[in-house]
């Protein structure tokens, strides 16, 4: 059984990339239990949701790439984010 940190990345993850099988199936076991989790699921969807519908509604932009030092300072951010969750 997975952790409640390892299903809301996983949940994360999955809009990013296809998961494994036994990501997947771990997932769904985990959400299938947890509802704290299937709510912060939820939050996810509905914050995809809320963004494509703002781009649609040209409240946000679409083709306008972020600035290179906002690009880095993300980059920056996720490595760290991976090395402190390596600890």
């Amino acid at each position: 059984m997975i952790t409640c940190k390892q299903a809301s990345h996983l949940v994360s993850e999955s809009y990013e990339r296809k998961l494994s099988w036994r990501e997947r199936i771990a997932l769904r076991l985990h959400l299938w239990l947890c509802n704290n989790c299937r709510r912060f699921e939820k939050q996810i969807l509905f914050l995809q949701y809320a963004i494509r519908k703002g781009q649609q509604e040209g409240h946000l932009p679409i083709d306008k790439p972020l600035p290179p030092k906002s690009v880095e300072r993300i980059r920056q951010a996720l490595h760290k984010h991976r090395e402190d969750k390596s600890d």
